[in-house]
């Protein structure tokens, strides 16, 4: 992506090294990617908001891509990643048996799973079979979102840093827990714009959407502003509807 001027750098912050791209001039956005993402899945908002006067950032996440990843399951808590986040705008001036997983996507293949994963539009649980299972590769067609060039990218870099890192979030979540019991109950006392597609199988887990439509969020969530759900679309909703995503991106900070 270094010809449409996105800028890459490693940034040194708390013992480990966060790779980190970049572009543009003005107020600092910070792009946050999720699971089995790189800083390559906001490319398209890097360039959107850039071009409307904002410095748009977008690491890879530790234990993702070219950032460091800490063997420790426990390295990978809420706190180590929002003191990663904080400390690298600062230098910017289902828990599971630690291998098991790892080794279903080994015998999966790193192309396989990623095709499997992007291309899914079923809003159920993601099923991955244990016995018999062939790697499909290139027999799983792309959505028209996302070019062999992209799958590729996503491909060598997890080939890479492997999985381990990235899966070591979600060991992590008695641990997080644990560690946020004292703010149980805080409001989060920010605007906040929630955007979800209504094929993300986030969407529907049970009790989500009462949750979010009929007070809940509003709740626990003061300042929240909307909740706009975008039909016929899945779980990768910044790549899918890049457009609309980096304009209601822009949108809602440009009030601010």
């Amino acid at each position: 992506m270094e010809e449409h001027g996105i800028s890459h750098r490693t940034v040194e912050v708390n013992g480990i090294s966060i790779h980190v791209a970049e572009k543009g001039e003005g107020p600092v956005v910070l792009l946050v990617h999720g699971f089995p993402e790189l800083w390559y899945s906001w490319r398209h908002q890097i360039l959107g908001l850039a071009a409307r006067g904002y410095r748009a950032l977008a690491p890879d996440l530790r234990g993702y891509g070219d950032s460091s990843a800490p063997p420790s399951v426990a390295s990978y808590s809420v706190f180590h990643i929002v003191g990663d986040l904080i400390a690298l705008l600062d230098a910017l001036a289902i828990p599971q048996e630690p291998g098991v997983i790892e080794a279903d996507f080994d015998r999966l293949g790193t192309e396989s799973f990623l095709r499997m994963v992007f291309a899914t539009r079923n809003p159920g649980p993601l099923f991955m079979p244990k016995k018999a299972f062939v790697p499909l590769d290139r027999q799983i067609p792309l959505p028209d979102w996302l070019s062999e060039e992209d799958i590729s990218y996503f491909t060598r870099k997890f080939d890479k840093s492997g999985f381990t890192g990235p899966v070591n979030y979600y060991r992590c979540l008695d641990l997080n827990w644990q560690l946020g019991a004292p703010w149980c109950g805080v409001k989060i006392q920010v605007p906040v714009k929630f955007i979800v597609g209504d094929l993300d199988l986030t969407y529907h887990y049970p009790g989500i959407q009462d949750y979010l439509h009929r007070g809940g969020f509003k709740e626990d969530v003061p300042m929240l502003e909307e909740v706009v759900v975008m039909e016929g679309v899945a779980h990768f909703i910044n790549q899918e509807k890049a457009p609309e995503i980096t304009d209601h991106i822009y949108h809602f900070i440009r009030k601010f």
